[in-house]
């Protein structure tokens, strides 16, 4: 159990470092794109597909980050109801049905597309529109690992995040 906790703080701080870089070559880019455009009206169409491929990259891989730290949004109104047992099923089955749904919509859609696209060239910066989806099947893994370890947590009692906390 140590062992995938360590994993887990290991691939957190990958994920948030990660973000966080996106996030400021976002600004860099963005501001870059501003003075272009309205200071010297010539707008970059590479800094657009830029933002917009980087945007689409971030926002999944903070989606996968945020699943791991299970502090995503939840409705509640049923499992607050449940006792805790029945709040400890109700999340093993959510967990279920994403690990289900990231496995077979983001790894296998996500991979079959990538490949599908690997002909295709983005407008601006030319590079394979794969290249571009590969982030899709990479979230899906990272969401199914950390969906396995929260149902381990979950089964040994070792939850994290607001739902157990309630």
């Amino acid at each position: 159990m140590e062992a995938l906790n360590k994993i887990r703080k290991a691939i957190d701080v990958t994920l948030s470092s990660a973000c966080a870089v996106i996030f400021a070559a976002m600004v860099i880019i963005g501001t870059y794109q501003i003075v272009t455009r309205f200071i010297f009206k010539s707008p970059s169409t590479v800094s657009e597909e830029l933002l917009t491929y980087s945007f689409t990259w971030m926002a999944l891989l903070s989606s996968a980050y945020v699943f791991g730290k299970r502090d995503h949004m939840r409705m509640g109104f049923m499992a607050d109801k449940a006792g805790p047992g029945g709040q400890k099923i109700l999340s093993i089955i959510g967990e279920l049905l994403v690990l289900l749904l990231a496995s077979s919509v983001m790894v296998y859609g996500g991979v079959t597309i990538t490949k599908l696209t690997m002909t295709q060239s983005t407008a601006s910066l030319g590079i394979p529109m794969g290249v571009v989806y590969t982030i899709i099947p990479i979230s899906g893994l990272l969401i199914v690992f950390y969906a396995v370890l929260n149902i381990v947590d979950l089964v040994s009692g070792a939850a994290r995040g607001a739902k157990e906390s309630n």
